[in-house]
């Protein structure tokens, strides 16, 4: 039994997301391994390096599976390139040591979250950014990133009101920066919360328009409660980037 590394990309525009529910279709796991059960003729799960919403996309996601086969890395690599639809891309497959976990594992992600900060039309990346016209304090923002940084208890940045695990994570970093009319927040830390990534955006959005403070982030956080932060950005904006192990 070979365990493997399998990094993969993907628009996630029509999805339900990254993991599979019950015997409910369209998401992105289910339909590698669907794909990968039906190549190698036995039942295939994965593990992700975690989970994207609905509508996500990543450039860099990472998963881990089991399989008794014959094939090369090689020659899994081109099946799963031939068969898999155009949304979905197999960028690399490796053999991985016994004891790999592509969630367990993971040391660091970063999600990027882009905005077209213009009442321009941008008709070619539309599905893949939030168009945001309004005018942004970037300095405001960037102070109130700040705040954020650092090991905290996230939960006033979880949608999941019924969390049963330690909400503490450590967000290593925020880049906010922008070129020309867009406008791109890179998130960097350990692990990310149900919703975390996009109601940061969302909370840095409004100190960004003038309608809260930076210095609000730490209270938000000592609140420990959802409805203290911000609205939650909308889904296209945002991408998983790099996973690193």
């Amino acid at each position: 039994m070979r365990n493997f590394k399998l990094t993969v990309c993907y628009d996630g525009g029509k999805y339900r997301g990254w993991q599979k529910q019950g015997n409910t279709p369209g998401t992105i796991q289910e339909k590698l391994e669907t794909l990968l059960s039906r190549i190698l003729g036995q039942e295939t799960e994965l593990a992700g390096s975690g989970r994207t919403d609905a509508g996500v996309h990543a450039r860099r996601q990472v998963c881990s599976f089991r399989a008794d086969t014959a094939l090369s890395c090689g020659e899994l690599l081109s099946l799963l390139r031939r068969y898999l639809p155009a949304d979905i891309g197999a960028v690399s497959l490796e053999d991985a040591p016994p004891r790999f976990h592509a969630r367990l594992n993971c040391a660091e992600k970063t999600y990027l979250y882009r905005i077209w900060n213009s009442d321009a039309p941008n008709v070619f990346e539309r599905r893949y950014m939030l168009a945001y016209p309004g005018a942004l304090d970037i300095a405001a923002m960037r102070a109130a990133a700040a705040l954020l940084c650092g090991e905290h208890d996230f939960s006033a940045f979880c949608s999941n009101r019924h969390l049963n695990k330690s909400a503490v994570r450590e967000l290593r970093r925020i880049d906010i920066e922008k070129a020309g009319d867009e406008l791109r927040i890179a998130l960097t830390g350990d692990g990310f919360l149900y919703n975390m990534a996009r109601i940061i955006v969302g909370t840095l959005l409004e100190v960004g328009s003038g309608a809260r403070a930076p210095e609000e982030m730490s209270g938000i956080l000592l609140s420990r409660a959802r409805e203290s932060a911000g609205a939650t950005a909308p889904a296209l904006g945002l991408t998983l980037w790099e996973v690193r192990y």
